[in-house]
Formats: C-alpha cells, sequence, structure tokens
C-alpha cells in the first residue's frame, strides 16, 4: 500500500482532487454563511458527500498499481 497517495497532492488522482477542493470550497462558504449569521444544516451532507468521495478516490488509487501502465503516460490496457 503507497498511503502517500492519500495525503500527497501530486499522487492524488482526479476523483480525491475533486473532494478536497470541494471540502475547501463548501468549509469556505460554512465560514463565510456563519459570519453573516446563516446557519445551514445541509453543510454536514455536503461535508460526508466529499468525504465519501474521498475515500472512493483513496481506495481507487491505491488499488491503481504504477506498473500496469505506462511511466510516461497514464495509459489503461483494456
Amino acid at each position: 500500500m503507497e498511503w502517500f497517495k492519500i495525503y500527497n497532492p501530486k499522487a492524488m488522482n482526479s476523483f480525491q482532487f475533486i473532494a478536497v477542493t470541494g471540502l475547501v470550497m463548501s468549509a469556505v462558504a460554512h465560514i463565510l454563511m456563519h459570519l453573516w449569521g446563516k446557519e445551514v444544516d445541509s453543510f454536514n451532507y455536503l461535508y460526508v458527500c466529499w468525504g465519501v468521495l474521498f475515500v472512493f478516490g483513496s481506495i481507487q488509487n491505491l488499488r491503481h498499481k504504477p506498473e500496469d501502465d505506462d511511466h510516461h503516460h497514464h495509459h489503461h490496457h483494456h
């Protein structure tokens, strides 16, 4: 298992990158809403969704074996 793939941005796959971006944007929006005095319960669901997406991406990433593709380009052999 190459655990660095979970926390190293360069090794992240698109699912993880999208999830992290989504989490950050949700958190920023959440903070802004909080500053405006608006409490939005649905943000909790957003975090869960992004979290699930990140976990899904991490699993996909960890299952992906480097020897499966060319080292120059990511060609998926069918």
